[in-house]
């Protein structure tokens, strides 16, 4: 069951950007061909070699950084598309209970959950807040506030990738030796690093992206 929650909160997320591209044909195209790439190799186990150096999930890892940066100089959006780039960051709150489970499970740390470290609870709740606010009051959100807003939005995700990628079992292994982060390492939660978490970057930076061009024409 719980995989098949996160299954359906990845396909979320890839509508959600869909959507906010202005129903760019290209990040259809890209994000299904990558899905079908990452979950066939996920589910054969090669994630799952925890003595392989380099660490194997880089090779999930860099490629997904790398399809940030070309999606954040591609996509320009417009004023409307922020709806959906904030809808993306209420995912947040229900992979926060898939890993709150995943840690009663046994496969990830305490420290990757809200009861550890991990704040991402906090942006996806006011994720939820504000969209309701948008909705209901019709009224259009201070820039100066969905600015700080999204940069507390990203400090927060690099602190769980970090604990992410330290407490997963490998040579790098840093954190969390009585209870690693398994879970990533197989399928679907590979998705995690591979198409969730980076899609919720490419949200951040694709919002600071229009609230600079908005200065700029200001």
């Amino acid at each position: 069951m719980i995989e098949l929650v996160f299954i359906l909160i990845t396909l979320l997320s890839i509508a959600l950007l869909y959507l906010a591209s202005g129903n760019d044909k290209g990040v259809l195209y890209f994000f299904s061909f990558w899905l079908a790439v990452v979950g066939i190799i996920s589910a054969t186990g090669v994630f799952q070699n925890e003595k392989a150096l380099p660490p194997r999930l880089l090779f999930v890892i860099i490629p997904s950084a790398l399809y940030v940066i070309y999606f954040y100089k591609k996509l320009h959006l417009q004023k409307s598309d922020l709806f959906y780039l904030l809808a993306i960051h209420t995912l947040r709150l229900p992979v926060e209970i898939v890993l709150y489970r995943l840690f009663l499970k046994g496969k990830i740390p305490v420290i990757m959950t809200y009861k550890g470290w991990n704040f991402d609870i906090v942006i996806g709740t006011t994720a939820i807040l504000l969209l309701v606010y948008a909705v209901y009051t019709k009224k259009e959100l201070k820039t100066t506030f969905l600015r700080a807003w999204n940069i507390i939005g990203i400090i927060f995700l690099n602190i769980i990738v970090t604990i992410g990628m330290l407490s997963a079992p490998s040579p790098i292994q840093q954190l969390a030796f009585d209870q690693p982060n398994i879970a990533v390492l197989q399928f679907p939660f590979t998705f995690l690093p591979a198409v969730v978490v980076p899609i919720v970057l490419l949200s951040h930076l694709l919002s600071l992206k229009y609230f600079k061009n908005k200065d700029k024409a200001s």
